[in-house]
């Protein structure tokens, strides 16, 4: 046997190699080799920094990757992204320049990692250092005329601000920023702290604890000064059939001063305006009114108020009974006969239009045009002659029309010769 192997050697060798690419064709065959790029981006995932150094440097967030693998394999990827994954180990790397590759794992077989996109990934990494700053509070705006700020205070008083040692460098001071136009009332506000280079720029990359501090600002009425409400006074009715629907006016509430706090003091806490005619009024009212003050006392700023008064017309409805009906388009030598001959209407509008209407305003008719003899089931129309008048329904809204010919008159008899 083995002489025999000996002197066939040659032979079984290539019978066994020519078993092994039958074997290898018919799988292939069945599970072919695809090359694609993953349809999804690959989040990038940093392992092993240490708690002392910081990433100075912008990471690509995701890579694009493609590989190779067979029809079965590409069937478990699709199924799960996540057996792709791309890592950046930053395992016992110190302070500095580094240029690594990122690796790349597949967690199934057979796979070939065709290309990565970036595949390098240059980046700094610095020492990371702490420092506290106190909390600097910008204020901009005056408060309304006749308030006064009191003294600010904040909690808390001081932020850490922590990350790369460069950065942290540029940061001069901490500050929060508060804009007082036209304050009246006490400030007390959670609001977000910035970090400023020595050139006022916002120095970003850093992290601040805690990233939000409380203000409180007190705000007081100066003596002297106060705030009134106004009452618009009013005269006179709107015209019959309308009605007021709105009254407004622009500021709501005004400041007063007196040289003498008590006069302001005695005031009842509402100020009137001069009076607004409203008599046989049918349209809105747009007008600037002065206040009426006590002697010695006096508005700051504007010395008018804007009134704005809101007039409509009150909506009613109205049926008119026994309506008759007008025939149109009747054609030559015919006759009809209506069945009913007259409708009610029921019609809405403004009440003020609804009293002035009468029966030559409103013509209920059946268009005939067209027809010939016979019974017909017509649609009535109305039309309405004043504007903002509507029907609201007819009934009934259909009128049975018997249409028959004239009968000619009859024939005179030939006289006999």
């Amino acid at each position: 046997m083995i002489r025999w192997i000996s002197k066939n050697f040659r032979t079984f060798l290539w019978a066994f190699a020519l078993a092994i690419a039958v074997w290898i064709s018919a799988v292939t065959s069945a599970d072919p080799d695809e090359t694609r790029t993953l349809p999804a981006a690959v989040p990038v995932q940093i392992i092993g920094q240490s708690p002392n150094l910081v990433l100075n440097s912008k990471i690509p967030k995701e890579v694009e990757i493609t590989l190779r693998a067979p029809r079965s394999v590409w069937n478990l990827i699709d199924a799960d992204p996540q057996i792709v994954s791309a890592i950046l180990d930053l395992s016992g790397l110190s302070s500095g320049e580094h240029v690594l590759d990122l690796q790349i794992q597949v967690h199934t077989r057979p796979v070939q990692i065709v290309s990565v996109s970036p595949h390098t990934i240059t980046f700094t990494m610095e020492p990371l250092v702490t420092q506290s700053f106190s909390v600097d509070l910008s204020l901009s705006g005056e408060a309304a005329i006749g308030y006064q700020i009191g003294d600010a205070s904040l909690e808390p008083v001081k932020v850490v601000v922590a990350g790369a040692q460069s950065q942290v460098q540029k940061v001069t001071r901490a500050r929060v920023s508060v804009n007082l136009s036209g304050i009246r009332e006490n400030f007390d506000q959670t609001l977000t702290v910035e970090v400023l280079d020595e050139k006022g720029q916002k120095v970003d990359g850093v992290t601040i604890s805690p990233e939000k501090v409380r203000v409180l600002l007190p705000v007081s009425q100066q003596g002297g000064y106060r705030d009134v409400a106004v009452k618009v006074t009013i005269i006179g009715r709107v015209a019959r059939g309308y009605r007021l629907i709105d009254l407004s006016v622009f500021p709501p509430v005004v400041t007063v001063f007196s040289a003498n706090p008590q006069l302001v003091n005695d005031l009842p806490g509402v100020v009137e305006t001069e009076p607004l005619d409203l008599q046989n009024a049918q349209n809105d009212i747009n007008t600037r009114l002065s206040i009426v003050l006590p002697e010695g006392v006096t508005i700051i700023g504007e010395q008018t108020v804007l009134v704005q008064a809101g007039v409509s017309p009150i909506e009613s409805s109205l049926t008119l009974e026994g309506e008759k009906v007008e025939r149109i388009g009747l054609g030559n030598g015919l006759t009809a006969q209506l069945s009913p001959t007259t409708v009610d209407i029921i019609i809405s509008g403004p009440l003020a239009l609804l009293d002035t209407l009468t029966r030559q305003d409103v013509r209920a008719t059946v268009d005939l045009t067209g027809l010939t003899a016979g019974t017909y089931q017509i649609t009535l129309k109305v039309e309405i002659l004043i504007a903002d008048v509507i029907v609201q329904s007819i009934l009934p809204n259909k009128i049975e029309v018997v249409i028959t010919p004239i009968n000619p008159p009859p024939a005179s008899p030939t006289p006999t010769p």
